[in-house]
C-alpha cells in the first residue's frame, strides 16, 4: 500500500478530547467578538478601567502612597488581569450546562469540556492582555526580576486547576439550585476585596493576615507579582495555595462525577 493510500490513524480519546476542546474554545472566542469592532480589546478594557479608577482614588484622592507597591498601576494590573480571568470563568461556569443544554445532552464528548472550554477561552484572553501589563511596566519603570518570570507558568497552572475545580462544583450544582448563581456572584464580589488585589497582603492588619493565607488566590497572585515585586512572594502562602488548589480540584472532580447523570436528566 502506498503512502497516498494509507488510512489515517484513528485518534486516541485524549486527542479527540483536545480537538473538541479547541474547536469549542475557538467558537466561543469567535462568537464573543464576531459583532465587535474592537475585538479582543474589550477583554482588557474592563481590568484597565478598574485599575485606573483604583489608581486615581488611592493615589490622587486619598494620597495613599503606602498602599500596595510602587509603581502602583503595575501592582494593580499584575493581579487585576488574572482576577478577571478567574471571575469571568467562575461566573460563566454557573451556566455552562444551562446555556448549552441541547448540545450537552446530544453530544457524546465528555461533559467536563463545557467547563474546561470556558476556562481555556478566558485564559487565552488573559494571555492576550499581558502585553498591556508589559507596556505599563516599561512606561512606569517597574524593575523586572527575570528569574521570577519562571514563576508565571506555575501561577497559570495553579489558576487553571483552581478555576476548573470550582467550575466543576458550581456548574452542576446551579442546575439543581438556581439561586446559587446569584450567591456565587456575591461571593466573587467579596473575594475581590478579600484578595490582595488593590492592596498588598502585608497591608492586612493583625489576625486577618493569617486568614488571607487560606485564600488560594493570595499565593497565586503573589507568583504573578513576583517578577515586578519579589518582596510580595511568600512561599508559605504559595504552599497553602497549592494544597488548597489540589483539594478543591479533587472535590470538584468528585462533585462532577456524582452529579453528571442527574444533570443530564435535569436539563
Amino acid at each position: 500500500m502506498t503512502t497516498a493510500e494509507a488510512k489515517p490513524q484513528p485518534r486516541t480519546p485524549f486527542q479527540r478530547y483536545r480537538h473538541s476542546l479547541w474547536l469549542l474554545t475557538k467558537r466561543d472566542l469567535r462568537v464573543r467578538y464576531a459583532t465587535s469592532a474592537l475585538g479582543y480589546l474589550w477583554s482588557i478594557l474592563d481590568p484597565l478601567l478598574m485599575a485606573a479608577i483604583y489608581f486615581f482614588v488611592f493615589v490622587y484622592i486619598f494620597h495613599r502612597g503606602g498602599v500596595g507597591e510602587n509603581p502602583y498601576i503595575v501592582f494593580l494590573l499584575s493581579a487585576m488581569l488574572p482576577w478577571v480571568w478567574f471571575n469571568g470563568s467562575i461566573s460563566d461556569s454557573c451556566r455552562a450546562y444551562l446555556r448549552e443544554a441541547k448540545l450537552v445532552r446530544s453530544t457524546t464528548i465528555p461533559r467536563t469540556i463545557w467547563v474546561n472550554r470556558i476556562v481555556l477561552s478566558k485564559g487565552i484572553e488573559y494571555v492576550a492582555s499581558l502585553p498591556v501589563l508589559a507596556i505599563f511596566a516599561i512606561a512606569f519603570g517597574a524593575p523586572v526580576s527575570w528569574d521570577a518570570l519562571l514563576f508565571y507558568p506555575l501561577a497559570i497552572v495553579l489558576q487553571i486547576a483552581l478555576t476548573v475545580g470550582l467550575g466543576f462544583i458550581v456548574a452542576p450544582l446551579v442546575v439543581f439550585f438556581r439561586d446559587l448563581e446569584r450567591a456565587v456572584k456575591l461571593i466573587l464580589r467579596l473575594m475581590f476585596y478579600g484578595t490582595p488585589i488593590i492592596y498588598a497582603a502585608n497591608d492586612v492588619p493583625g489576625g486577618f493576615h493569617k486568614l488571607t493565607m487560606f485564600n488560594p488566590l493570595n499565593g497565586i497572585f503573589s507568583l504573578y507579582r513576583a517578577p515586578f515585586f519579589p518582596q510580595a512572594l511568600h512561599w508559605p502562602t504559595v504552599g497553602v495555595a497549592i494544597g488548597m488548589t489540589a483539594v478543591i480540584l479533587v472535590i470538584g472532580i468528585a462533585v462532577f462525577a456524582r452529579t453528571e447523570r442527574a444533570v443530564l436528566k435535569e436539563i
